[in-house]
């Protein structure tokens, strides 16, 4: 009998082991998750002044998207505007196997017209942060835009510790609306949309309502006091950032804390630590801050305009210590952060950014097609344009992803785009002699799985001793940055200075004034995808280049996608 019972023990815990094991080893099962999104006209005065906004559900940031790696997110987007079409960009997902959802207006989708609903629905297939932002018109600088956490499954582990974590948006804020910016730089004589009111730390600013009515500009109005970030002694918090600005690049701190970068784009990064982060539009990271000061007191964040002449106040946020009330001010000045004309410092933070040991993907140490991107700013007929190998780009009526599915070949100019420029006669350093350029619907056909340098190289605009910096995201990939360099990129002597060892990966990259970025990414997710500055202006104003790549491998494209220039004679009744 007691054999018996020794026996069954021996059992019961053997099938205790193998239920444990069983339920370690099996991954989470992954879910759809489903969101429904009314996008209207809202008043909003997320700095105290008054203004129209764009708002989805009624917020202004939108939703935050929460979701696990492999999960899948549908998206109905319900457009309530009166008089404008919606697209939505999903900033940094790569979108495998759904280039069609990646919600870029002329180029993968019809835009959604006001009265209409349209469905996203694509895979979240890593881990990281990440955001959404329209992608019609300048539409995203009033508002239209979150963020997307994505989390690691259950029993998987972060290569870093934290206790919490914490969305945070930067953003910059205009009082004019977006017609009014789109006018200004489409008219003869030129008008620049000058600088932002406000920056905005989670959607709140504050600004200087003195000699306005209250009625336009309340400083005692709840929705611009300053936002909150409430902490506990002791606790290490994991801050994601995320840029949504239109114009501004920003440095990021909290005062009397340093944090430690650990992802940028969904990547993880080497562990550095800084006092400040510079962060351009498009760009996303992950700090570790840990609360390590004197807890009887708050202490303040602030972001500060770098990399153009600042006309534009700090913003300010409250850094809380539990149990403080999250409304106390803290007894010092706040942080001004760095001056604002140190690139130098600025590159360094990026020749900083390295892949995390570990988690390194080694590029392939040649490339199969190298392309050369002179960045200047022109004129085509007197209107003032942004280019690229003195060529400013436009977007067809008919999006490329359904012309070159549907072999339409009329629908956009066939002649393929420059790929160089005259390097041994340009001045960088000067206003060109010629600054007229040509515009062109011309897109780039990569050869699938092909892998593809690209150089950006920056010069002077059309105004003498200025250079602006330019942040660059490409869509449906990653690619390695493999360096930065100082004046005009020499292909013998530069590439020697890549970095092929551990370069970090990124969907977005700052290009800096007199210099060059070189990038490397492969052509392996077929469909049609823009490469263009993440400013909203320049892109408005022909910044931008479209990738094409295994278009033939793509599915069936959704029919809600089409209903614009020529696809509307594809819909059958």
């Amino acid at each position: 009998m007691v054999e018996i019972l020794h026996c069954e023990r021996i059992v019961i815990m053997l099938l205790v082991t193998c239920i444990s094991i069983s339920l370690i080893t099996v991954p989470a099962v992954a879910i759809e998750r489903h969101y429904i999104w009314e996008v209207t006209y809202q008043y909003k005065s997320l700095d105290c002044y008054k203004k129209l906004a764009i708002a989805i559900n009624g917020l202004t940031p939108g939703p935050t998207i929460s979701a696990v790696q492999g999960d899948t997110i549908v998206v109905d987007v319900i457009n309530n505007l009166l008089m404008e079409n919606v697209a939505i960009h999903w900033h940094g997902i790569r979108q495998r196997g759904t280039p069609w959802s990646d919600g870029t207006d002329s180029v993968s989708q019809c835009a959604i017209m006001p009265g209409e609903t349209y469905r996203y629905k694509f895979v979240v297939d890593r881990a990281g942060t990440f955001m959404y932002h329209s992608h019609y018109g300048m539409q995203r600088e009033t508002g239209l835009y979150g963020m997307i956490n994505i989390s690691l499954p259950v029993g998987v582990s972060e290569p870093f510790n934290y206790d919490l974590d914490q969305g945070i948006i930067l953003s910059d804020w205009y009082h004019r609306t977006a017609y009014e910016h789109s006018t200004d730089l489409s008219s003869i004589p030129f008008e620049w949309i000058g600088e932002p009111q406000s920056l905005l730390i989670n959607g709140r600013g504050n600004y200087n309502c003195s000699g306005l009515a209250p009625s336009i500009c309340n400083s005692t109005n709840p929705q611009c006091s300053p936002s909150t970030l409430t902490v506990i002694s002791g606790k290490t918090y994991r801050l994601r950032l995320a840029s949504l600005t239109s114009l501004s690049a920003l440095s990021f701190q909290i005062e009397d804390h340093e944090m430690t970068v650990v992802e940028a784009d969904g990547q993880y990064v080497e562990p550095f630590v800084t006092k400040n982060l510079f962060i351009y539009s498009g760009e996303t990271y992950s700090v570790l801050v840990t609360a390590n000061q004197d807890p009887s007191r708050n202490y303040w964040t602030s972001i500060s305009v770098v990399s153009r002449k600042p006309k534009t106040p700090n913003a300010l946020a409250i850094f809380n210590y539990h149990p403080n009330h999250f409304h106390k001010l803290p007894p010092t000045n706040p942080p001004a952060g760095p001056l604002w004309n140190d690139t130098q410092l600025q590159i360094n933070q990026s020749l900083t950014i390295k892949a995390r040991q570990g988690f390194i993907v080694t590029p392939p140490k040649k490339s199969d097609r190298v392309i050369v991107l002179l960045n200047t700013q022109n004129k085509i007929n007197g209107y003032i344009r942004w280019s690229l190998n003195n060529v400013s780009y436009s977007l067809p009526s008919t999006p490329y992803l359904i012309a070159l599915k549907e072999n339409m070949t009329d629908v956009f100019d066939s002649t393929p785009p420059p790929e160089d420029y005259d390097s041994a006669n340009f001045d960088i350093y000067s206003v060109a002699n010629n600054t007229n350029a040509t515009s062109s619907t011309s897109i780039y056909r990569l050869q699938f799985n092909s892998t593809v340098d690209i150089i950006l190289q920056n010069a002077n605009s059309m105004t003498a001793n200025v250079s602006e910096a330019h942040p660059w995201h490409l869509h449906g990939h990653d690619f390695w940055v493999l360096g930065y360099g100082e004046g005009k990129f020499n292909l013998s002597r530069d590439i020697e200075k890549y970095n092929l060892v551990d370069p970090i990966m990124k969907n977005t990259v700052p290009l800096y004034p007199y210099g060059w970025t070189a990038l490397r990414f492969q052509a392996d997710n077929p469909g049609v995808w823009l490469f263009h500055c993440h400013i909203e202006a320049h892109f408005f104003r022909g910044m931008l280049v479209v990738f094409e790549s295994g278009v033939e491998k793509v599915g069936n494209i959704p029919k809600s996608n089409y209903g614009c220039g020529k696809t509307k004679g594809l819909i059958k009744p």
